[in-house]
């Protein structure tokens, strides 16, 4: 029997879970890596303190410390008085801006592990049984990432987003957190590169790829047209960064 799908456009819901060892540490990384990917967008408010703690399966003031972490780092701000609240301020690095140290080995072992896990994502969403409005959620997803090509940091986010709502869609909790973590890593690398025009044509077409075949529940398709879509990014980062 096929595991419950998440409830459409959960992407925080989807990504966030409870701390398990070193829950500060932890904690801050998870909330950090989810704005990065934009998982909550610049300007956007973090759900409210307690259903965030509960969510990560936190105390409330190891929570407080975590998200001060992340104003200090510059990421969010807090809003005082009523009405006020926590709100993302990161917008992405102008991609060519931040060079990475993953090259060699580790930028292979990165690029592996991401062809792993994200066409198995694409192979398990295809075979789900989507609701209209998961079904709706995934084509906007792929819509927005073509929808933002003239804007570098905005495409990005976007791309990020399309890429967890698949893993989302899978409705498995380890293949979430694996792309989550490989989405976290491409998007340090792809920091590193300029933006290309063709490629970002070339990418959206290959998204549109994997959103038919798991609109069809082409299983196989879609884990090939995933593939096929890692395969060309990971050559562009192989031969950019070297």
């Amino acid at each position: 029997m096929s595991a419950p799908v998440p409830e459409v456009g959960r992407l925080p819901a989807a990504v966030l879970r409870p701390a398990t060892a070193n829950v500060f540490e932890t904690t801050v990384e998870q909330l950090a890596t989810a704005i990065r990917l934009g998982v909550f967008v610049d300007g956007e408010q973090l759900p409210p303190e307690r259903e965030l703690a509960e969510r990560l399966g936190v105390a409330r003031g190891t929570l407080r410390d975590a998200i001060a972490a992340l104003r200090d780092s510059g990421l969010v701000t807090t809003r005082r008085g009523r009405g006020g609240g926590t709100v993302v301020t990161y917008t992405s690095p102008e991609p060519g801006s931040k060079p990475t140290s993953r090259r060699g080995a580790a930028l292979a072992d990165a690029l592996d592990f991401r062809r792993v896990v994200e066409p198995g994502a694409a192979w398990l969403a295809a075979r789900q049984e989507l609701s209209a409005d998961q079904r709706t959620w995934l084509v906007a997803s792929a819509d927005a990432v073509r929808e933002a090509a003239q804007d570098t940091g905005a495409h990005r986010i976007a791309d990020s987003r399309f890429h967890l709502a698949v893993a989302t869609l899978s409705a498995s909790p380890m293949l979430i957190e694996s792309v989550t973590r490989a989405q976290a890593v491409l998007g340090e690398m792809l920091a590193a590169i300029p933006v290309l025009p063709r490629n970002i044509d070339h990418s959206c077409d290959q998204h549109d790829a994997v959103v038919d075949a798991v609109l069809r529940g082409d299983d196989d398709a879609a884990r090939a047209a995933m593939e096929e879509h890692c395969d060309a990014t990971s050559a562009l980062l192989r031969g950019l960064i070297g």
